[in-house]
């Protein structure tokens, strides 16, 4: 009888042991109170008691950054958030030289967003976002590395402007606007004056050129019943009758 118990408990013992990890897994397993080694996925025997084990998800994860109060180099205060994509690149370091890895980045994100925001004018943080958002990779990712963690980005979501801020930017845009309207007007204005000359000039060097053009414009005119044409004859043509009745 005490030998049956003795072998159920010998199962259980053994069924107990048996782990299984998955692809994107590995194990960091502890004999005794010390770090043992790394399990890679598959069928593995961890020991109750004497063994204990911690599963580390190695796939990438996406942590969101939530709004942080900050204030830019040119005294701008303003809220931003963003998300951060990192992956455990050493199970081994996550599990032995941080604790809860994962909340011990989001929390350096957090503080770091808001030092590199305060490095920047708020030109460059809202036309330059790409380059901000390098600068706090570089600094998670440089922080993180003993940790066993790899920063593959960081993206900028939003930036939240006060209220009196958005106004002096939207008149600063329409102020920009209107003067890209009046250079550009003006540009045009030079370039039909320039065609204006060139075409005066073509007329009055062509003889006749003058009276056919009159022609095509009368006969544009007429196209339309509603217009009420007004022949101007033409100085040249007057000196021609008059030249005639001298004879």
């Amino acid at each position: 009888m005490i030998f049956y118990v003795i072998l159920v408990i010998v199962i259980l013992y053994i069924l107990s042991s048996i782990k299984v990890i998955t692809q994107y897994q590995k194990g960091v397993i502890f004999t005794l109170g010390k770090f043992s080694g790394i399990y890679n996925p598959g069928l593995k025997l961890i020991l109750p008691i004497f063994q204990v084990w911690h599963r580390i998800d190695m796939r990438l994860k996406a942590v969101d950054v939530p709004d942080q109060d900050a204030i830019t180099k040119d005294n701008v205060s303003l809220k931003v958030n963003a998300v951060l994509y990192f992956k455990v690149s050493e199970a081994s370091k996550a599990v032995l030289e941080v604790e809860h890895y994962q909340y011990a980045v989001s929390q350096l994100a957090q503080t770091t967003m808001r030092d590199v925001v305060g490095e920047v004018t708020l030109d460059n943080l809202l036309s330059k976002r790409d380059m901000v958002s390098k600068r706090i990779k570089e600094i998670v990712d440089a922080a993180t590395d003993p940790w066993g963690i790899k920063v593959e980005s960081v993206e900028l979501k939003h930036v939240e402007l006060p209220e009196n801020m958005k106004r002096v930017l939207g008149k600063e845009a329409e102020a920009e606007r209107e003067k890209r309207a009046v250079i550009i007007k003006a540009e045009g204005e030079v370039i039909a004056s320039d065609n204006m000359a060139k075409a005066a000039t073509t007329l009055a060097k062509a003889p006749g050129a003058l009276h056919l053009r009159t022609l095509q414009s009368m006969n544009d005119m007429s196209s339309d019943q509603s217009n009420t044409i007004i022949f101007a004859v033409p100085l040249e043509i007057l000196r021609a009758f008059e030249r005639h009745g001298k004879k």
